[in-house]
């Protein structure tokens, strides 16, 4: 086995750690570092590292394609000019708890008032409680429990 590995790339495992953890604390989807010619990539949901070569270059590039697709679904339903849309002001994950097992801070068809909280968006192991910006009824919650948000992505719609 080691002969096998000293054909291919030395992993630094310590690096992928690092990079996983980067992940999470930022909200990224994917992160990735070249050093001459290899490079490392470290993305939501699966850990690759892949050398520049060709042969190895189509199955990493076809890889990541059904993880960045998935959002795409949610976006053009969701799109950034919904009337009545709280944004998301910060890139993170979206907690509509306060803590697992906890009920919603709120549910479709509830009344809130300016400043209640709506969800939570989780960036750098911080929580920001979102707050609702004016009084009216929620018509429709845009994002599921523990999902990623992107900067300005609409969150709840209040009617």
């Amino acid at each position: 086995m080691s002969d096998h590995k000293g054909a291919g790339m030395n992993i630094d495992a310590a690096l992928v750690r690092e990079l996983a953890e980067m992940l999470g604390e930022t909200g990224l989807t994917e992160i990735e570092v070249e050093d001459g010619d290899r490079k490392i990539r470290v993305a939501r949901g699966a850990v690759m590292a892949t050398p520049v070569a060709p042969m190895m270059a189509s199955p990493a590039a076809a890889a990541p394609a059904p993880v960045s697709a998935a959002p795409a679904p949610a976006a053009e339903s969701a799109p950034a000019d919904i009337a009545g849309a709280v944004k998301s002001p910060m890139v993170g994950t979206a907690y509509l708890s306060p803590e697992p097992g906890a009920a919603q801070f709120v549910k479709v068809g509830d009344s809130v008032a300016k400043g209640d909280t709506l969800l939570i968006v989780e960036a750098m192991k911080v929580m920001n409680p979102i707050a609702a910006d004016r009084a009216g009824t929620v018509t429709q919650i845009l994002v599921e429990n523990a999902q990623p948000v992107e900067f300005d992505q609409p969150l709840v719609v209040i009617g």
